[in-house]
Order: C-alpha cells, then sequence, then structure tokens
C-alpha cells in the first residue's frame, strides 16, 4: 500500500475527514475519493500535499523529527527485548502523545 496513502488513513482515524482535509486543502469529499480510491483527479497530487502536510511528527525521544510511517513502525513493533538502548526507545514511544501504534 501507498505510505502517504496509510498517511492520510491514520490521520483521518485520529483528526476526522473534515479536519484532515480542511489542513490539506481539499474537500471533504476529494478525502473520501482518495480513500475510496475512487478519485477522478490526479491522486498524486492529493497524496504529494498529505506527505508535506502530515507525513512528518517531532520525536521527543531522539529530539528529530521523522516520518510518521517510521513512527508508526516503532511504536507499533514488538519489545525489543535484546537490546537496552532500542528498549528504552521503545518504552518511551508507547508514553508519546505522538504514539501512532496504527490502531
Amino acid at each position: 500500500m501507498n505510505e502517504s496513502l496509510e498517511v492520510l488513513r491514520q490521520a483521518v482515524e485520529q483528526q476526522g475527514q473534515s479536519a484532515v482535509a480542511k489542513t490539506l486543502g481539499y474537500s471533504r469529499s476529494t478525502i473520501s475519493l482518495v480513500l475510496a480510491g475512487k478519485y477522478p483527479g490526479r491522486t498524486d497530487q492529493v497524496l504529494a500535499r498529505v506527505n508535506e502536510e502530515l507525513g512528518k511528527v517531532a520525536c521527543p525521544y531522539t529530539g528529530e523529527t521523522i516520518a510518521l510511517t517510521e513512527c508508526m513502525t516503532i511504536s507499533a513493533r514488538k519489545a525489543p527485548t535484546h537490546n537496552r538502548v532500542k528498549m528504552a526507545y521503545w518504552q518511551a514511544c508507547q508514553q508519546c502523545k505522538n504514539c501512532c501504534k496504527g490502531d
């Protein structure tokens, strides 16, 4: 699946379709059609806008801006009990306000 489309789905689940549409500068109908795979326009332009506006998150643990998909991957994985540094990172993820486990 396209990463941008997954970012869009996650944002809609968390914020609601109207809020995401407003953030992206598109109509609610456009967002709905893109998610349904029925948008007659240039989906690539909508998804490029998704990357610009929604594709990053500030990681308080590392102090860096990371891709939302990376955040989802790190926070949703199993606890890395084999490595204490990775375990500390994972534990911080579980308490993070940005935690996006992909539930």
